[in-house]
């Protein structure tokens, strides 16, 4: 590909050519990330994702380019977890409820702790995050999740709200201990953030 061209991909994105998409007949990671986020960026991958509702990326970012330089400055780009996995470009972490792409609100951390705060797809409790109701007994659960497939149940309420509260105590204790234990791989940045993680109720 000559360095005067440009590609445009997923709609919105540019690559210019300037550098490499392709390593060994497979993409490069970072390639791979920039598809991934444009892709969270279209319209159909929202439709079953509501979380997903209103997220972009910054102009800078639809530009491969800028975006491939931006990752080789990034603490944690090109870093592998234990079971083989590239650390996940997080949008949420530095800035909480961010809808926005961008390289003032971005950074790059490791499947275990970019999904200590993915929402679900789609929250099925009629309640809060983390809280379900007992059809026999009437109370309310609380249960988090604590790791791929396991979840630690924290009691049964009388309400919806101290069961949800039980939650939030835990999630926020529970994310600490996480980012206590990458604290020295992380983002300075997102270990702060990560320690100062609120849980809200309307999440």
């Amino acid at each position: 590909m000559s360095s005067n061209q440009n590609i445009v991909v997923r709609g919105s994105g540019i690559n210019d050519g300037k550098f490499p998409t392709r390593d060994g007949g497979r993409n490069t990671k970072v390639y791979v990330q920039w598809q991934g986020m444009l892709r969270r960026c279209e319209g159909k991958y929202k439709e079953n994702r509501p979380t997903y509702a209103g997220v972009t990326c910054s102009e800078t970012f639809k530009s491969y380019s800028y975006f491939y330089e931006w990752c080789q400055t990034q603490i944690g780009f090109g870093n592998v977890d234990n079971n083989g996995r590239f650390w996940h470009l997080d949008k949420d972490i530095l800035v909480q409820g961010n809808k926005l792409y961008s390289e003032d609100t971005c950074c790059f951390v490791p499947q275990r702790v970019n999904s200590l705060i993915v929402k679900p797809k789609i929250n099925i409790s009629p309640f809060y995050l983390g809280v379900t109701k007992q059809k026999m007994t009437g109370k309310f659960l609380a249960r988090c999740k604590i790791g791929e497939g396991k979840r630690k149940f924290l009691g049964s309420f009388h309400t919806p709200e101290e069961a949800f509260q039980a939650y939030k105590t835990f999630k926020e204790s529970y994310i600490k201990q996480v980012a206590d234990e990458y604290k020295d791989q992380l983002d300075p940045r997102a270990y702060e953030a990560l320690m100062n993680y609120e849980v809200n109720l309307d999440d």
